[in-house]
């Protein structure tokens, strides 16, 4: 098992270059800054400086900025030093903040690679110093490339509540659990036969363990909520052609998204747009009109991805026409909003993606009536049913629609606290499920604790290992892989 004295130990072996890259955006911008790390960090400054001694340690001065052979200076600009172990990554760290310039950024770059044991960083690395040297923990690595990221406000909010290790206190405060409950297996196992124990000993931990097993599988279920945060929320317009689908997506993007015409069947495939609604990411997807039959092959395509696209979806916008709705209505003999929602999906072949066998929804669904502008004022009390009833052409209920889809997305994302951070990755579900696993066999073998007390105690082990790996405790290079090649080059 890997342990963090192990990982400095390690890091030591391996971190005996020194990196540097432009850790601010690329292009040209008003300020650039050029990070350096690792034990010839100081030699940089001075290279640069032809300084004999290196600046107060976290204090900026002005400097000219020369290259190390010839002298010329190239730019004017701020300092910094951070020696080790008071830096991100924990080693010897020094910082330039020059002018963002390409040509400035670039010449400090080919200054900095002129200078001996320095090289240029790979994505991730400074990251990963940070991480061998115990500065930070897989989930709060994970919270700082998310924060990078992050497009929305409450994508912000989530990533640096990770960043500030509010998911690391929970995965340790449940390893402390595991750590007791494992400690009083061992104490049973060595010391039942001679010595007195307490006799509440086993008792008080299958209830610790039963507790820890309940707050994982709470855990794991609000887990979603996180992930769709993460990721976005994909919502897909469906309804038959014509119903006015796409001039409602391009309301809601703000941009023509798609083309609208008269004709049936003019979107012929889905079409993607990425929306921040009220700090929620939103995966707005505009779909092929549904129609029971059709003769065009290129059309038929359209339809299958609008199903396929359905049965991805986390929230669905179910369009239907408000004169064909009425016409139903008025020929219908029982007036039952349900029958009508039977009707028509089963009529577009996708009743078996919403609805379960008892009609109760499967996914979360919005039911929007558009047109309503063409209907008459005395018929509009037919209408009360439906969740949205709008028009593309007037924006007649555009806003009231807008905050009910506030509404499901604070359903299907929640919003993280300091209290009650959310899990987004799906490395940490397949962890923490396989260490539910672990424990529920644990407590599945209760009756046959004294014949089996060895094995059970390997139980727990084995949950805790699944612990250890999600905050990187224990861990191997090929998940460290994976994990820090979604960082960019300086971070």
């Amino acid at each position: 098992m890997f342990c963090y004295s192990f990982l400095r130990h390690y890091s030591r072996q391996v971190f005996q270059s020194t990196i540097f890259a432009l850790s601010s955006g690329q292009g040209k911008c008003g300020v650039a800054v050029i990070r350096v790390s690792g034990p010839c960090a100081g030699n940089a400054i001075k290279h640069l400086t032809a300084a004999q001694e290196l600046p107060q340690p976290r204090r900026a001065t002005l400097q000219k900025l020369k290259h190390p052979h010839s002298g010329e200076v190239l730019d004017k600009g701020l300092v910094l030093w951070f020696p080790a172990p008071h830096s991100f990554t924990g080693e010897d760290s020094s910082e330039f903040q020059i002018h963002g310039g390409v040509a400035v950024i670039n010449a400090l770059l080919n200054a900095l690679g002129l200078i001996p044991n320095l090289r240029l960083a790979s994505p991730g690395e400074f990251t990963k110093r940070a991480f061998y040297n115990g500065k930070l923990d897989l989930t709060q690595a994970e919270g700082l490339s998310d924060l990078l990221s992050a497009e929305t406000e409450l994508q912000r909010k989530q990533a640096f509540l990770q960043t500030e290790g509010c998911l690391k206190n929970i995965y340790n405060d449940w390893k402390k659990v595991l750590v007791s409950a494992l400690a009083n297996l061992e104490a049973y196992i060595d010391f039942h036969e001679t010595e007195v124990l307490d006799a509440d000993l086993v008792t008080n931990t299958m209830t610790s363990v039963r507790q820890l097993s309940g707050d994982i599988s709470k855990h794991l279920s609000n887990g979603i909520r996180g992930e769709r945060l993460r990721n976005g929320v994909k919502t897909v317009l469906i309804g038959e052609t014509n119903v006015g689908k796409s001039s409602l997506a391009n309301i809601l993007c703000n941009r023509p998204l798609s083309i609208v015409t008269p004709l049936h069947g003019t979107t012929r495939d889905v079409l993607e747009a990425t929306l921040d609604v009220a700090g929620y990411p939103m995966i707005l997807n505009d779909t092929a009109g549904l129609r029971s039959q059709t003769s065009d092959i290129i059309e038929q395509e359209g339809i299958n991805r609008t199903i396929k696209a359905c049965e991805e979806a986390n929230l669905i916008l179910l369009v239907v026409d408000c004169e064909n709705y009425l016409l139903w209505y008025k020929e219908s003999k029982t007036k039952n909003f349900l029958n009508f929602l039977t009707f028509y999906t089963q009529n577009l072949n996708i009743f078996h993606i919403l609805f379960d066998k008892d009609l109760t929804f499967k996914k979360e669904c919005i039911i929007i009536a558009n047109k309503v502008d063409l209907v008459k004022e005395n018929d509009l009390i037919h209408f009360q049913a439906f969740k949205s009833v709008i028009s593309c052409t007037s924006m007649k209920g555009v806003d009231t629609l807008t905050g009910i889809i506030i509404d499901k997305l604070k359903l299907l994302c929640g919003e993280p606290t300091k209290e009650h951070p959310s899990m987004n990755q799906i490395r940490h579900r397949e962890y923490l499920t396989l260490c539910l696993k672990h424990l529920e066999s644990f407590l599945n073998d209760r009756q046959s604790f004294d014949n089996n007390v060895v094995f059970m105690a390997e139980k727990l082990r084995k949950a805790l290992r699944q612990l250890d790996k999600l905050t990187g405790t224990f861990t191997t290079e090929q998940l460290l892989s994976v994990i820090f090649k979604e960082f960019c080059i300086g971070k």
